[in-house]
């Protein structure tokens, strides 16, 4: 079974300095058909003004990974860690038993734009940590690249939650499959462009929650960023 959400279904909240899409509830948008999807909680899509940020907040027994787009995010947290996350890095900071962060633009005149999303962990209380990797274009090219898994296998952020994620750039005439084990879900996030997931279009912005599903099939491609999850039902 394959759900389309379109982008213009999904929440939004603009604070001025910030403008966001939430894909699932979060803050002040609250859509009871829409609380998660398996242990992914939440996608939200930020647009982040030059010289605005978010200042020093807490997070606990949460793995958060940020995918920037353009632009650049400044963050410090309370590990120590004082780091820039450009474009095709992925970050994962695993919030366990606390942790208090910032994450700015610090740039003058362009605006960041990025996706932070939420997975719930498998194990509570763990020590907090960060990880940062960088993922080129051509890694993404014309498949699906493993950026986030339990395991940290083929150099993907380790996250503590049973999930991965794939991120895949995708032009016309090519196309990519993932297989999904028995009672596993599906999430497919449309960065940009255009794709076909199992037979379904989805145009920037949209996204495809599937179910009971054993394949996730991509193809009929126009400049797409796509982001596949895979995820524990």
């Amino acid at each position: 079974m394959l759900t389309l959400r379109p982008s213009q279904e999904r929440g939004y909240a603009d604070h001025g300095w910030l403008k966001s899409f939430h894909s699932f509830s979060f803050a002040g948008y609250y859509n009871p058909a829409h609380m998660g999807w398996g242990n992914l909680r939440v996608i939200n899509e930020d647009w982040v003004a030059p010289g605005k940020g978010f200042g020093t907040h807490g997070h606990r027994d949460m793995e958060i990974v940020t995918y920037v787009l353009s632009g650049s995010l400044a963050h410090k947290d309370s590990m120590g860690n004082v780091k820039a996350i450009p474009p095709g890095d992925v970050q994962r900071m695993s919030a366990g038993t606390g942790v208090q962060h910032s994450e700015f633009n610090h740039a003058p005149n362009d605006t960041t734009h990025l996706l932070q999303i939420w997975i719930e962990p498998d194990v509570i209380g763990v020590k907090p940590s960060y990880e940062q990797t960088t993922f080129t274009d051509a890694e993404k090219n014309g498949q699906l690249c493993l950026v986030a898994s339990p395991d940290g296998a083929l150099g993907s952020v380790r996250i503590h939650a049973d999930a991965r994620l794939y991120a895949g750039l995708f032009v016309a005439g090519q196309t990519a499959s993932l297989k999904l084990a028995a009672r596993r879900k599906a999430y497919v996030h449309l960065v940009r462009g255009v794709v076909t997931v199992n037979g379904v279009t989805l145009r920037t912005g949209d996204a495809a929650l599937l179910a009971d599903e054993l394949q996730v099939t991509l193809c009929d491609a126009q400049d797409a960023e796509v982001l596949v999850f895979d995820l524990c039902d």
